[in-house]
């Protein structure tokens, strides 16, 4: 079984490093995988294939609102982090399961799918792109992955009951013809995050049992 821990709102540095020691043990025991939750004080991280164009304002005007941007090693573009969205970091051996970080990108997506379902929420993947999107239309839930030897670092960002107005200050994974959306927009009242993380935790126990 995997192990879940619970970081709390934690500054995205800080996690960073936390995940780099995570990755570096388990490549060295090779018998562990370890589920993270946690959320981020506003941090705007920028992925291999992003750039400060989708970046829509100064970092002067940025660092006025308290907001950093970070350049970072996961795949995709630039995507915003925010307290109330629950960011999940999977450090699993790939070796214990499939070798193959597609596979894993797409069960993360049915994870995500499974888990706003319950609270009636119908979504899907949109071809070509990855993520969850609720009507095709709403990014629900940002991904990207880094893997070495391996075993996987970053994650997914699932909007749960979080500002989306700060998502604003940036085009999200580039995209500028969708929106985004969260938990509690789509159902119409204050989802707790803690909620979210246990139903979360319980489907990520099931779905990668070794």
């Amino acid at each position: 079984m995997i192990e879940v821990q619970d970081w709390g709102l934690i500054e995205y540095n800080k996690a960073w490093a936390k995940q780099r020691e995570l990755v570096s043990q388990i490549q060295s025991q090779r018998d562990k995988s370890v589920f993270v939750m946690c959320e981020h004080p506003t941090v705007i991280t920028i992925g291999r294939a992003g750039g400060a164009n989708n970046i829509l304002m100064s970092k002067e005007m940025l660092s006025g609102l308290g907001v950093s941007c970070v350049e970072i090693d996961r795949g995709g573009d630039v995507t915003l982090h925010n307290p109330g969205q629950l960011v999940g970091y999977p450090i699993f051996n790939l070796s214990d399961y499939k070798e193959d970080l597609h596979w894993f990108l797409r069960e993360i997506e049915e994870a995500i799918i499974e888990i706003v379902a319950h609270w009636g929420i119908k979504s899907d993947r949109v071809e070509g792109l990855t993520g969850v999107w609720v009507e095709n239309k709403r990014k629900i839930c940002a991904m990207g992955l880094h893997c070495s030897r391996w075993v996987t670092s970053h994650g997914f960002a699932l909007n749960v009951s979080n500002n989306l107005f700060e998502f604003s200050y940036i085009i999200p994974c580039g995209i500028t013809d969708k929106s985004v959306t969260s938990i509690s927009h789509e159902v119409g009242n204050d989802v707790k995050i803690e909620d979210v993380k246990s139903v979360t935790a319980d489907v990520f126990r099931k779905k990668f049992k070794k």
